[in-house]
């Protein structure tokens, strides 16, 4: 039996569970825009897609040309929905706003819509995080304030990872379930539900270069996983970095472990590194409805109350045992 397309799958929510129709086809018109950053990607230097672009994000950091292509796919798959009313993009510094030519609908959508840049020119995995918000002001041009909400209040998020097989991950807030490109038919295919992160884990993932800079509660943590059996912990773990969000949430839902994106002593006036609305809200989002857990190593990452459109927060995302030992430690000190 061919597994369900992800339309359909839409279709079934709607019946079963009153999903909203509207809502549907912003998750419709996020899976368009990833099939079109999907191809480009597999394009690569053939499409000309490679190499940087001349220019900054609102971050500071160099924008790659895929960056830039990438946004403007996902702008214009989302006002076609007629179901949104304004977004928040990483590439771009203010909030974007549905033109009054076109329809305005009641969802807001947060987007990174090249997760990983660094990683394009060398071919590794990348992706694409979203969130969506419902709007207070429904069918009214957003402005930034509308943004300003915690992350409980996001009626779905997800991710599409661009790699040997481009996987869209999406959670309604009733589980997780993830979905295979077809390349033969151009369909997102139903591969897996009910995904699940064990409480436990063995593995980690953590920039360790940076470790001199760290607060001294994930000193401590990571610490304690470096001694392995030898250790308070009485067991080893392995470690892995592979430097894109996407990636590393990916890797944990398909088989466990923490990932951790700590606060920095180089840049003491960020709480992180890591964009609270387009990243660390959608994977947040899908690890709790997968059993695990997500903190800023001081309280839930859902709960936070956004106060610009583009905030930094720390991140400690995973297995909840992990999650909530680093987090205890934050609290201890």
């Amino acid at each position: 039996m061919t597994p369900l397309s992800l339309q359909q799958y839409l279709a079934r929510e709607e019946t079963l569970r009153g999903l909203d129709p509207q809502l549907a086809r912003v998750i419709s018109g996020i899976s368009e825009a990833c099939k079109t950053i999907s191809s480009l990607v597999r394009q690569g230097a053939l499409a000309g897609v490679l190499g940087l672009a001349g220019s900054e994000n609102v971050q500071g950091e160099e924008q790659k040309k895929l960056d830039i292509i990438s946004n403007d796919i996902f702008v214009e798959a989302l006002v076609q929905t007629g179901a949104v009313c304004g977004m928040v993009s990483e590439e771009v510094d203010h909030v974007i706003s549905v033109p009054e030519t076109e329809a305005l609908g009641p969802y807001l959508v947060a987007f990174d819509p090249l997760d990983g840049s660094s990683n394009i020119d060398i071919n590794v995995s990348i992706g694409s995080i979203f969130g969506i918000l419902p709007a207070d002001r429904p069918k009214r041009v957003a402005v930034e304030a509308d943004f300003f909400k915690p992350g409980r209040n996001l009626k779905a998020a997800g991710y599409c990872m661009y790699g040997p097989q481009t996987q869209l991950v999406l959670t309604l807030g009733q589980g997780v379930v993830m979905f295979t490109l077809d390349p033969l038919t151009g369909t997102f295919r139903l591969t897996r539900e009910a995904v699940r992160v064990e409480r436990e884990a063995k593995e980690f993932a953590i920039n360790m270069s940076n470790e001199r800079f760290w607060e001294k509660p994930v000193q401590r943590y990571i610490g304690e996983l470096l001694q392995g059996k030898d250790g308070v912990r009485g067991k080893n773990f392995n470690m892995r970095w592979i430097a894109a969000m996407v990636a590393e949430v990916h890797r944990i839902l398909q088989r466990g472990g923490i990932f951790m994106y700590p606060r920095d002593s180089r840049t003491p006036d960020r709480p992180g590194k890591l964009r609270l609305l387009y990243e660390a809200n959608p994977m947040a989002m899908i690890m709790e409805n997968a059993g695990g857990a997500a903190t800023n190593g001081h309280e839930r990452i859902l709960d936070i109350t956004p106060e610009k459109i583009h905030e930094r927060v720390a991140v400690f995302l995973g297995a909840a045992e992990e999650v909530e030992r680093v987090t205890a430690y934050h609290l201890d000190k």
